[in-house]
């Protein structure tokens, strides 16, 4: 594992505790939506397998669970331990919350499977899934390039990507304003309940050394995806991109 691969690590598994809480105090609980966006606009159709990669503490899987219900499998995975260990804990909350309400039987293998791993080298079969999502994790990864076509890979034919990623704002007075909370304000409160002060600092950086729209675009029409398609969200700090695995001739 690369020295850039093990401070990612290290710094997702120093800030797990607070990593929900700060999520939706510094985005205003709009990460909630924008997930739940994410979901509805990948279209899964019923009777699919689904892969969450850099899934954190599961709130996309918890999402899809939350939209598809039993008529999807999903498959979670992450390589922060701290990270899967708080996922867990929800899934399993959700499970009894489910079984509480239904007084119905519901095992984790009805839920989501948890699985250890790098985004560069999943540990799944090739074309496996019908859908592949990461939420907030491509830009922690310096080879993007790499980690598309990895997906690309465990992906069916037709398959779907699904990424969502904070973004900078265009040029404007927004993208001024912004900027100033985001690399000022945010830190600040970050490091306030994470005591982690790198990651904070960390993460300004992080987005604004991401490639605009467009030039994302191209990376994944240049892994061999089609039908690109990208929009951006609250005014452009978050950015959805959906593109397709090409169908089998």
């Amino acid at each position: 594992m690369s020295i850039e691969l093990d401070f990612i690590k290290d710094m997702f598994d120093s800030i797990a505790p607070k990593y929900d809480f700060l999520n939706r105090f510094l985005s205003a609980g709009q990460d909630i939506l924008w997930r739940k966006e994410m979901v509805s606009d990948s279209q899964i159709p019923n009777n699919s397998s689904v892969l969450d990669v850099a899934c954190g503490t599961c709130d996309v899987s918890l999402e899809i669970k939350k939209q598809k219900g039993n008529t999807v499998k999903i498959f979670a995975t992450d390589f922060s331990p701290n990270m899967l260990a708080l996922g867990k804990d929800k899934i399993i909350k959700k499970r009894d919350g489910i079984m509480k309400k239904n007084e119905t039987n519901i095992s984790e293998k009805n839920m989501i499977d948890l699985v250890a791993g790098n985004a560069l080298f999943l540990p799944f079969k090739d074309a496996f899934f019908d859908a592949v999502f990461i939420a907030f994790g491509i830009r922690n990864i310096m080879d993007k390039q790499g980690a598309i076509k990895s997906f690309y890979k465990v992906l069916k034919n037709g398959g779907t990507l699904a990424v969502l990623e904070l973004t900078s704002p265009p040029e404007g007075l927004f993208r001024d304003i912004y900027l100033l909370y985001f690399k000022r304000l945010l830190p600040t409160i970050g490091t306030l309940f994470s005591k982690n002060s790198n990651a904070y600092h960390y993460l300004p950086n992080s987005v604004l050394n991401f490639p605009t729209p467009e030039k994302f675009a191209t990376i994944l029409l240049d892994s061999g995806f089609e039908m690109v398609n990208w929009k951006r969200m609250t005014l452009g700090i978050v950015t959805l991109f959906i593109a397709k695995k090409k169908p089998a001739l």
